[in-house]
This record gives C-alpha cells, structure tokens and sequence, in this order.
C-alpha cells in the first residue's frame, strides 16, 4: 500500500511543469553581458531620416511631409514631421536602397543608422547643398515574431529598437508548461541565406548568445517538450493524479487509523 501511495504522489508532482529561467544564476555572482551590437539596415526596413540645420529653408526639400520647426537647445532649427511622413519614411528596396530626394539612389544595407547618418551628412557637405546639416535615422518597422509554446504568439512591435530574447517571450505570455526550455530557436535571416540559434533560457550562457538582443525580423520559436500532451491528455491526466493521491492518501489514513485503534 506504501508503494501505491508514493506513486500516486510521484504522479501528482510530474503532472506539474515549473518554468524556472537561469536556475544556474548565483546571486552573489556578477555576470558580464555583452554589448549590445549595432543594428544593421535590411532590406524592407523603412527608415525615418530628418535633415536639421541653422536654416531651415535648406532643408526642406530633404524632409518630405515636414510640418514645422522648432529650435534646439544648441541653437540649432530642427524640423518636425507630419504624422504622414512618420507611416512612409523611406523603404529599402530588395537591393538596399533608398531613393532620397536631391541625393538620389543611396546604398544602405548592412550599414548602421550611424553610418547611413554620416554619408548623407558628407553628401550634403560635399556637394554644397547643406554645410551643417544634423541627420537623424531611425527604423520604423522594428518588429520580431515570437510563436511555438507561448501564452500568446504573434507579432511584436518594438518602438526603441532594443529587446532581449527573455524580453519578446515575457511580453508573448512566457513559455507555457509544454515548452522546452533548453530549445529556444532563434531564426536569423540576411543576404547569406537563414541561420537558427539555439538558447537554453535554464542556464545564464544565454547571456553570452548571438541572439541574447534580437534583431529586426527574428522569429523565436520555442519547441514543445518531448511527449508532450495534449490540452485535453493534460487535464485528463491531472485529474486521475489528484483522485489517485486523494485515494492512496484516504487508504493511508485508514491504515493507521486501523493499525491505532
């Protein structure tokens, strides 16, 4: 009978899946997290560029959909944008480009918003158009998709840019009790064709991943556990645990209630 009830018990505590995240983590450990790489431009990143300069008249014919100027805390005129220009921007074409207005045809794939930043800045400069210019750049359609064994799978939208892979699955509900912790796959795509990551969310080289911050367009896929139940399995199956541990504990009882009187 004492076997009956241990395996009743054993049942009861196998239906139940904790998530536990960086179980390996020491609290009175530092950890060294790498910096955060530079973001590349992709095509189909569509880009917001403003132009500022000390004269705003210069700058007007740059920044399609301006709808006023205020001035900086240096002194500088900067433009602000209509709601129009800040839905458009300007599209990466397939072969990485954009198609800015006086410059012409700029190259920007696999340059940073930094780097695309200073080459209109020296276009500007070089050919006499604006000797001061002041070039934002930012992307607009930052977004990653997190699917598989999620609370809620879908489509994020990330307004600054920055998100970690822990961040993404906590804002898609975290991982359910049917996810594998140790195969988070992370799908990466560029010019050379699809790269898959792999992360174990359980232990802290998580930190040290590839994939630790996400890039634009990454999918995250978090894969079921092996022999993984159905909704309707799991129920049924927590539900003969807890009426075999309430029986093996009800036999027990009655044992020593027996065995004492």
């Amino acid at each position: 009978m004492f076997l009956f009830v241990l395996c009743a018990l054993v049942m009861t505590s196998c239906a139940t899946q904790k998530i536990v995240y960086l179980k390996d983590m020491r609290p009175e450990l530092q950890y060294h997290l790498s910096q955060r790489p530079d973001l590349k431009i992709q095509p189909q990143d569509r880009l917001k560029i403003l132009i500022s300069s000390r004269n705003p008249e210069l700058t007007a014919p740059f920044n399609t959909g301006v709808g006023g100027y205020q001035i900086g805390p240096s002194g500088e005129v900067r433009t602000i944008t209509s709601s129009a220009m800040q839905e458009g921007g300007y599209l990466v074409d397939r072969q990485g480009n954009i198609e800015f207005p006086v410059l012409g045809l700029l190259r920007v794939e696999g340059l940073t918003k930094q780097e695309v930043a200073y080459q209109i800045k020296n276009r500007l400069k070089d050919e006499r158009q604006i000797s001061d210019a002041v070039v934002t750049v930012d992307i607009m359609n930052f977004r990653i998709t997190v699917i598989g064994e999620v609370g809620s799978p879908g489509i994020q939208n990330v307004n600054d840019e920055k998100i970690t892979i822990f961040e993404a699955i906590i804002r898609a509900g975290g991982v359910t009790s049917n996810g594998a912790m140790g195969e988070i796959q992370v799908f990466r795509e560029d010019r050379r064709g699809l790269q898959v990551f792999n992360n174990d969310l359980r232990t802290v080289a998580v930190l040290d991943s590839p994939t630790y911050y996400l890039q634009q367009n990454d999918i995250v896929y978090v894969k079921p556990r092996v022999g993984r139940m159905s909704d309707g399995e799991a129920r049924a199956w927590n539900l003969l645990s807890t009426v075999l541990s309430l029986t093996g504990t009800f036999i027990s009882i009655m044992i020593l209630y027996n065995y004492y009187k």
